[in-house]
């Protein structure tokens, strides 16, 4: 079953925030803040939410920049539809939370290595500006089985 999920970025200039996910699912690992997106809430309202909670600071106009579609094979009923949003302004500090630690990074040292697999196929295409939707299926960690990415043109919008 499809569960929509969300990713969101801070940056700002010359510089990525991640947070080092302290339990559940992907503990152990780099990313952005992020999650599900709960009933009767939009993918924008969650990512908001979930950036608050995970990192204590409120987004300002974020703005949409990917889709991906996750899956595992080793888990056949795993299928998270990630909406992906950047944010270069925001209200408040980011502080470490029970969920996350998050840190800044220099957009040249991305620590990828602590990341899921995927990462560094995909992120580097949006620190770009590139806008799209791309689908990824993992062995269960950080082997890429299969993946497919989509740019949009400019004045496309996710359909």
């Amino acid at each position: 079953m499809k569960q929509h999920a969300t990713l969101l970025f801070l940056r700002r200039e010359g510089e990525i925030l991640l947070a080092m996910k302290k339990r559940g699912f992907g503990a152990g690992k780099w990313n952005g803040a992020g999650g599900k997106v709960e009933e009767g809430e939009t993918p924008l309202q969650a990512a908001i939410r979930e950036t608050e909670e995970e990192v204590g600071v409120t987004p300002l106009n974020p703005r949409k920049v990917a889709e991906i579609d996750f899956y595992l094979t080793t888990d056949p009923d795993f299928n998270n539809y990630a909406h992906v949003f950047i944010a270069d302004a925001w209200r408040g500090d980011p502080h470490e939370t029970e969920e996350m630690r998050p840190q800044w990074f220099p957009l040249d040292a991305i620590p990828y290595p602590q990341m899921w697999g995927d990462d560094i196929d995909w992120l580097p295409a949006l620190l770009a500006g590139k806008r799209f939707k791309a689908t990824y299926t993992l062995d269960g960690g950080d082997v890429i089985v299969h993946s497919d990415t989509t740019y949009l043109k400019d004045g496309e919008d996710f359909a």
